[in-house]
């Protein structure tokens, strides 16, 4: 399903900059001289707080549709959480700002690294230190990365994956980089890890992104899924060592949106084959999974329920493919069949049951559709009227211009619901999908935004209206505005007088400048940090501190869950590829494991079964990767951790 990839004679591409405004002349930081530091701030032309007043009564004006419970808050308790961890940017991304994917952010992984039962959280970051939080419990932690051995200061990362590759029952770390080589760490089972990369056959060096592990050919070995995106870096090198970013291509193109029409550019993505033996190989040809397109992220799925695990991998320049395991031999790509029309910039991906039918879905968020030009807060929840043309999309025809949502029919085929449901939303990057009210009905968090030179963006919560279509809930739950409805932010200081009068933004300006850039979130996981029965969120914030979201659902009234934690024996240790059923006041929930919890972004946690008013439970149904089934109908106690062991025989 493979786009042309030839070079047009003339495109137009039309890349929206916000230009600067000031706001304000205050005296922001002293500098040296004493010279007065004014601040501009840059991209956003109306007042946040008039904007947000405006979005909840919106939102209000919408509660005689909501068939659910809706009334609890989160709360952003960084401050308290003993999380210090600050996002740092590339020039790229800032003073020297130009449309590559630097601006594209970092992943934030979640696992009890330590066997203590409580989950830890690591953060990526691209200048400056990876950063691995113990839990202690109670909603606070503590900075472990020295410890660990997991900082990684010295290369620029993109994102990073908890999984037991080597079944000994730990987390081990699998980290990648643009171009500074990829890494994975052995866990010793007490928190500190060991880099076998060398050994592991695994030290890439490109613009990697995304790693993915799933036991492809059911040998009880998690595999490793190495999305890479394409090459947009220079051999010249910027502030702290980072390879700088193509600005134009030599035809004029913006290179973040033009990658995918020059063919020598093309980075393919890698299937590595675990060997058991702390190796991997990779078997991309071997297998016939050769996928070209400019991939931040996959994600593993059974979808023809033959037991051998397929492979959804995103483009965010063009089509998606979908790839068909055939025996866990070799994969054949049946996009066309399944997914006529994918959308053309996917960012996020999640499959799982909206509705409750047994059948799984799948949501996509699409990014780049959304920057072929500026819109008001008016049309956010509309497709993208797409302004690229079609020589530039390399057809279109095929494309969705916006998130799309594939809703599974009883014959396993597929139809685009997105707008029926209501899952569109503006500047998304990645999802995290749980059930955020407890009441069996998985919702979505979507992290949204683009920071500077751009206006403010929104994250998004889309509560499930119990399979009907989800409700835009942000402003209602306290996620949006931000604490103390704080959007805005230094990004860098201008010396216009100094070394940056040559810089495009100091034309006609003089004295030193405090530029103030939107804050915005790229990456989040769902999990419950405090360990009260509820979910909360924690985000990886773009040139910031992280949000760490609390929900105080379990305080305003009784829920009732399940969380189901599996280990296999045959099947893999984290059972990668495993499917739940839980049955309870008479209906099915249907969960998969599959490690996917945001963009970027790949956990180890337990599945989590939110009962709604049930409070017992009827059934547990295990569909283990190996092809075993295992049932429980006693013994299931609600409000807990329920541990399965994959029978042997």
């Amino acid at each position: 399903m493979g786009k042309n990839r030839q070079h047009p004679t003339h495109v137009v591409v039309f890349f929206v900059c916000a230009s600067l405004s000031l706001s304000g002349t205050g005296s922001g930081r002293a500098q040296e001289s004493s010279t007065p530091v004014r601040q501009i701030r840059v991209g956003q032309t109306t007042d946040p707080s008039a904007d947000a007043s405006v979005r909840r009564q919106a939102q209000l004006a919408t509660l005689d549709q909501f068939e659910i419970f809706w009334d609890f808050r989160f709360e952003d308790r960084q401050p308290q959480s003993g999380i210090r961890f600050v996002h740092q940017i590339t020039d790229d991304s800032g003073k020297l700002y130009k449309p590559n994917h630097y601006d594209h952010g970092n992943g934030v992984v979640v696992a009890d690294v330590d066997g203590d039962d409580l989950y830890d959280i690591y953060f990526v970051n691209q200048l400056g230190t990876n950063a691995l939080y113990k839990n202690l419990g109670d909603g606070k932690f503590r900075d472990i990365t020295a410890t660990a051995g997991i900082a990684l200061g010295d290369r620029v990362c993109a994102t990073a994956s908890f999984a037991d590759v080597d079944n000994d029952g730990d987390a081990d770390l699998y980290v990648s980089s643009v171009r500074f080589g990829n890494t994975l760490f052995e866990n010793d089972g007490s928190g500190r890890f060991a880099d076998i990369t060398d050994r592991a056959g695994l030290a890439y060096s490109g613009h990697s992104s995304a790693a993915v592990f799933f036991d492809y050919d059911r040998d009880g070995l998690p595999d490793l899924f190495l999305a890479n995106v394409g090459t947009y870096t220079t051999e010249e090198r910027g502030r702290g060592g980072y390879y700088v970013g193509f600005n134009l291509l030599p035809n004029g193109l913006p290179d973040a949106f033009a990658g995918h029409l020059t063919p020598e550019r093309t980075e393919t993505s890698i299937l590595y084959r675990n060997l058991g033996d702390g190796r991997f190989e990779d078997v991309s040809k071997a297998t016939g999974l050769v996928d070209e397109g400019w991939s931040g992220d996959a994600s593993p799925v059974d979808l023809n329920r033959d037991g051998f695990i397929d492979l959804y991998v995103l483009n965010m320049q063009g089509d998606d493919h979908y790839w068909e395991n055939v025996d866990g031999k070799r994969f054949v790509e049946r996009t066309k069949e399944l997914f006529p029309r994918t959308p053309w910039g996917t960012m996020g991906v999640k499959f799982f049951d909206y509705n409750c039918d047994g059948g799984l879905d799948l949501m996509l968020t699409d990014m780049h559709s959304d920057m072929s030009q500026p819109i008001g807060r008016e049309r956010e929840k509309l497709k993208s009227d797409m302004q690229w043309p079609d020589e530039f999309l390399q057809g279109g025809a095929d494309n969705i211009f916006g998130n799309a949502f594939f809703e599974q029919t009883a014959d396993g085929k597929f139809r685009e619901v997105s707008d029926a449901v209501g899952a569109e939303n503006y500047w998304p990057w990645g999802i995290s999908v749980d059930d955020l009210n407890a009441d069996g009905w998985d919702d979505v968090f979507v992290a949204a935004s683009m920071n500077f030179p751009f206006r403010y963006g929104v994250n998004t919560i889309l509560l499930n209206n119990r399979g009907q279509g989800f409700l835009d809930s942000e402003y209602l739950l306290g996620v949006e505005p931000r604490r103390q409805e704080r959007a805005f932010k230094s990004w860098f200081l201008m010396e216009c007088d100094g070394v940056d009068k040559n810089n495009p933004r100091c034309a006609g300006r003089h004295g030193t400048f405090d530029i103030l850039g939107a804050l915005g979130s790229r990456s989040s996981v769902v999990f419950d940090l405090d360990d009260d029965g509820d979910l909360d969120i924690v985000t990886n914030d773009f040139n910031s501190e992280p949000m760490v979201l609390i929900s105080d659902l379990s305080d305003r009234k009784p829920i009732h869950y399940l969380k189901v934690k599996l280990v296999g024996t045959v099947s893999n240790r984290d059972a990668l590829g495993s499917t739940v059923t839980v049955t309870a006041g008479g209906r099915a929930m249907t969960k998969t494991v599959d490690g996917v919890s945001g963009y970027l972004s790949h956990s180890r946690l337990p599945l989590y079964f939110g009962l709604g008013e049930a409070a017992t439970v009827e059934s547990v149904m295990v569909h283990w990767t190996s092809g075993k089934q295992q049932t429980l109908t006693e013994g299931v106690t609600i409000n807990s951790v329920l541990e399965l062991t994959e029978p042997m025989d």
